[in-house]
């Protein structure tokens, strides 16, 4: 496995954690084994990333989910990879539009290996990812296809402002279910669907993984306001000087207090590269309302999600399921 510990699950059973950490290392094995190429500038380009960490969040949902069904199963790990690498391709590409230097603590393939082999090393993994799930069948070929759809949509509307009348909030709600969301929907639906779960079961768990992957970038975006450190893998500021508007930043925008004039004309600013600002955009923005409401509205989100869990009864995956939307709504890295 990577150096990285896999992603801490509250409330896990023994028998339950003994078969997630197995699955993982299997998932874990099976991708390095697509990874590798005959080429071996290819396979290090390709599992540069792989290589690095991470804490394969959504491999563990996929797995998770299947103990809902008859549990794991060769195809459940492919299925689990499949997003992996899915992801993985998409950080690639991710790190080359933000011209990013550092993925995970080591320099990301654009910093290693130029922008070109970069987007190609994320295409590759597509086509990798796209060749797995073949493997598995039509039904699971077109929702990574419809996947694969949103999640680019989301990305381009993420880049764009809303369109002139509508809600910036709502907006801005609607591509992280896109962007984020779906990702992690299809993770916690392959789960269910190669565990042999019930169309019902399936469906949930497709809306589980979306909202909880929309709660999973709300807390993201809000530990690079409230954190200290970089507990998010990141320095705090980085959406701001980025000039993304996350919720907070909206949430301020909508109420526009007139006591909010020195924070508005900072969140309208240039701060790339502004460290003064940003301190201050910072200081102002912990101390300010909107701050709360964008928790609350993430504590919303996942409630969502453990809301619909309710029909699968109480069972040891359940409460791993539920246990992990709370914590992910939470969570302080």
């Amino acid at each position: 496995m990577t150096g990285n510990p896999p992603l801490a699950l509250p409330d896990v059973e023994p028998g339950l954690a003994g078969s997630l950490q197995a699955g993982l290392a299997a998932v874990e094995d099976y991708l390095r084994r697509r990874v590798d190429h005959d080429d071996p500038f290819v396979a290090e380009a390709s599992g540069h990333l792989l290589a690095a960490g991470g804490k394969r969040f959504r491999p563990v949902l996929t797995l998770l989910a299947a103990h809902l069904g008859r549990g794991v199963s060769e195809q459940v790990i492919a299925a689990a990879a499949a997003v992996e690498l899915t992801h993985l391709a998409s950080l690639y590409h991710d790190d080359v539009m933000d011209e990013a230097l550092v993925r995970r603590h080591v320099p990301s393939a654009n910093a290693a290996y130029g922008n070109s082999t970069a987007i190609l090393v994320g295409d590759l993994l597509f086509g990798t990812a796209s060749s797995i799930v073949a493997d598995l069948g039509p039904d699971a070929v077109k929702i990574q296809a419809e996947t694969f759809v949103r999640l680019c949509a989301g990305q381009i509307r993420d880049a764009r402002p809303g369109p002139p009348g509508q809600d910036g909030v709502d907006y801005y709600l609607g591509v992280l279910a896109d962007k984020t969301g779906v990702l992690i929907a299809t993770a916690a639906r392959y789960g269910a669907m190669f565990s042999g779960c019930d169309e019902a079961t399936v469906e949930i768990m497709r809306g589980y993984g979306e909202r909880l992957g929309m709660a999973f970038q709300l807390a993201d975006d809000l530990l690079d306001i409230a954190s200290e450190g970089q507990t998010s893998g990141k320095m705090p500021g980085t959406d701001l000087r980025e000039g993304v508007a996350t919720l907070p930043v909206l949430y301020v925008r909508r109420a526009a207090r007139a006591t909010d004039a020195e924070l508005l004309e900072l969140l309208g600013r240039d701060l790339r590269d502004d460290d003064a600002g940003v301190a201050r955009a910072l200081e102002l923005l912990r101390a300010h309302p909107a701050l709360q409401e964008a928790r609350a509205t993430t504590r919303a989100v996942a409630q969502e999600a453990r809301d619909l869990l309710r029909p699968l009864g109480i069972g040891p995956a359940v409460r791993a399921l539920d246990g992990l939307a709370a914590g992910v709504a939470d969570r302080n890295a």
